[in-house]
């Protein structure tokens, strides 16, 4: 990345490459740059196997590219300067994980340093880490450990990003319009142990999706002071999970849990309860995950805004026409 950077540019546009324009993330993201568009000359091409009226509206181009097929990316950062790799997927199947996030990501690389694409941001998660509990980490200062094929694939996909010069984000628990995990298993958690599970005292590291969408883009366009590397990209305070399910109780997303129960407790109603959520997805939510942030909001200057739980509110009516 040039001393320069991207803001020599001012009389000609920023060229954005974006992959996964139709996820939670990607999507979320396509929508800050139309926003920053307002400011910002950009020209963003979004990069997937379907298009959308979101990209037809804020998208300047759709190319189709299938990262399961290592050819397909091929020449998609022509004349780029800017890529932010935001796809991927978390199954069905290992194989998947590993063709889609590694192989996929390899080319895609491989493509961007072929184009001279100026800077690279790739979309990893803080789930590398695996079980913990983890209480205010710095990046790796526990060594990575997966538990599942799609985390395994992601921290493998982080070297390839790495080898290209980018900027590796690792996210924890992302809430907001358009999540499909996080509150939808709370949810289910909820119904199958109605308690605080270990008394609610767990933190964990969260950020809302559009406050992650802006950084994003903050890198992106004004990303000059951020060192290449792996950067903890959560919301800097945690919050507990008492206050998290209180939160979401208040908004009518979640029914309202008082009681207390132990770890053990927990487990042995979780075990005795069918659901898709397994244990260790529980642990996830109901034990220390927390990642210090800080740095990385510091870096781009970019505020990372009022918190996830002042946030929610913005995504509470979407969150309860899921649950209708």
């Amino acid at each position: 990345m040039s001393e320069e950077g991207l803001e020599g540019r001012e009389l000609s546009p920023v060229r954005i490459v974006l992959t996964g324009p139709t996820g939670f993330i990607g999507s979320a993201v396509l929508r800050e740059l139309a926003r920053r568009r307002q400011t910002d000359a950009l020209v963003v091409r979004a990069l997937g196997r379907r298009t959308t009226d979101e990209i037809r509206a804020h998208a300047d181009e759709w190319r189709y590219a299938d990262l399961a097929d290592a050819g397909s990316p091929r020449g998609a950062c022509d004349d780029a300067d800017v890529l932010l790799h935001l796809g991927g997927v978390l199954g069905p199947t290992p194989e998947d994980c590993h063709t889609v996030n590694v192989l996929g990501t390899a080319a895609l690389m491989d493509e961007a340093r072929a184009a001279g694409i100026e800077r690279t941001v790739h979309l990893s998660t803080a789930a590398v880490y695996g079980r913990g509990p983890h209480r205010g980490i710095e990046v790796d200062e526990v060594a990575p450990a997966p538990v599942s094929a799609g985390s395994a694939s992601r921290l493998e996909a982080e070297a390839f990003a790495l080898d290209a010069g980018a900027v590796v984000l690792r996210p924890g628990l992302v809430l907001g319009e358009g999540d499909r995990w996080v509150v939808p298993a709370l949810a289910e958690l909820v119904r199958r142990i109605p308690a605080l599970w270990d008394g609610g005292r767990a933190r964990l590291s969260t950020v809302a999706v559009e406050d992650l969408a802006r950084l994003i883009v903050a890198l992106a366009l004004d990303g000059n002071g951020v060192e290449t590397g792996i950067h903890h990209a959560s919301h800097p305070e945690p919050v507990t999970t008492g206050d998290l399910l209180r939160t979401l109780a208040d908004l009518g997303v979640l029914p309202r849990v008082s009681e207390s129960w132990s770890w053990e407790r927990c487990l042995e109603h979780l075990n005795r309860t069918e659901g898709r959520v397994s244990e260790r997805q529980l642990s996830l939510v109901a034990l220390d995950h927390w990642y210090a942030s800080e740095e990385i909001w510091q870096s781009a200057d970019c505020p990372p805004g009022p918190g996830t739980l002042h946030r929610l509110a913005e995504a509470a009516e979407w969150y309860r026409s899921r649950g209708r």
